[in-house]
């Protein structure tokens, strides 16, 4: 097989770094770092911060994408990647992918500080190697417990700022812990068919969708109690608390949607809702931070 020069084909690696899924994971860290501090941020921690876990966000897809190639070619979703194609070889894929996470712990350790190296190494294990490695294919609980890693990016963008993994940062740790299973199992309902094709043991592939269904909908509901706790705690306003309200509301409605129509196009307009709905909860985080209104 002959495989393209790397210098022509670097949109093949822009596409192994997973810009979309990368840029929210850096969107939710820089939200850690802005709610971390009253005012703005340290500069220099700010931009090495956001460069180093973006990097190592970046390794941790690339990493995914040579693990899970053979299942890759053989989805419909993901047959066109670099790797399956054969755009990249192997050796492309996991050398640049060992590059942009030696470059990413080395400006993390040096520019920023140890405790968000050392929680980035840990995230982009957590990924990399025990979800995709070891657990995709061993639990139908595998987006579960392999949240963790997804969930990890604003504590290590608190972490850059501060120094320090504070509480505050854990909870908006649990809210994209408690987001990811019904983000994901969307996603997996309506690709439930390929993921048995590869022997992947998704949640609707082991339990069927009906049963995954009725998780998506206890954990919206938890999710929607989730997301009070920054208010409740006094870490937000009332700002938030509306928005809050209203987005979780909007992502009961899809999950009940879900419960009635019973069909893909539904699963899929959920999944579309979860991006959203992150994206904008974490914005009305930032919004609350720097215009709080409160009832005192």
């Amino acid at each position: 097989m002959t495989y393209k020069s790397p210098v022509l084909s670097w949109k093949n690696y822009l596409e192994l770094c997973k810009p979309r899924v990368v840029a929210l994971i850096v969107f939710t860290a820089i939200v850690g770092m802005l709610l971390s501090v009253p005012g703005m941020p340290p500069l220099e921690n700010f931009i090495y911060g956001t460069i180093g876990i973006a990097l190592a966000a970046s390794s941790a897809a690339a990493i995914n994408h040579f693990i899970d190639q053979k299942a890759d070619a053989e989805m419909g979703r993901t047959m066109n990647r670099p790797l399956p194609k054969g755009n990249l070889s192997s050796r492309n894929v996991i050398t640049f992918a060992a590059i942009l996470g030696a470059i990413a712990m080395a400006i993390l350790t040096i520019k920023v500080n140890v405790l968000t190296a050392f929680l980035t190494f840990l995230s982009l294990i957590g990924y990399a190697v025990i979800y995709t490695v070891y657990l995709k294919k061993m639990t139908p609980q595998n987006i579960v417990i392999g949240g963790a890693a997804g969930a990890a990016p604003p504590v290590l963008g608190w972490a850059a700022i501060t120094g320090e993994a504070h509480a505050y940062s854990l909870l908006l740790f649990l809210i994209i812990f408690v987001w990811t299973p019904p983000h994901f199992w969307a996603l997996a309902i309506a690709r439930r068919d390929e993921y048995a094709k590869v022997a992947i043991p998704m949640l609707p592939v082991t339990h069927g969708v009906e049963f995954t269904r009725l998780q998506i909908l206890l954990y919206t509901i938890l999710l929607l109690i989730t997301t009070l706790l920054p208010y409740l705690t006094g870490m937000s306003g009332l700002i938030y608390l509306a928005s809050a309200v209203l987005l979780g509301f909007g992502f009961l409605y899809f999950a009940i949607q879900m419960m009635r129509k019973k069909d893909n196009k539904t699963a899929m307009r959920t999944f579309a809702y979860s991006i959203i709905y992150l994206m904008l909860i974490f914005a009305a985080l930032l919004i609350d931070h720097y215009f709080k209104i409160s009832l005192t």
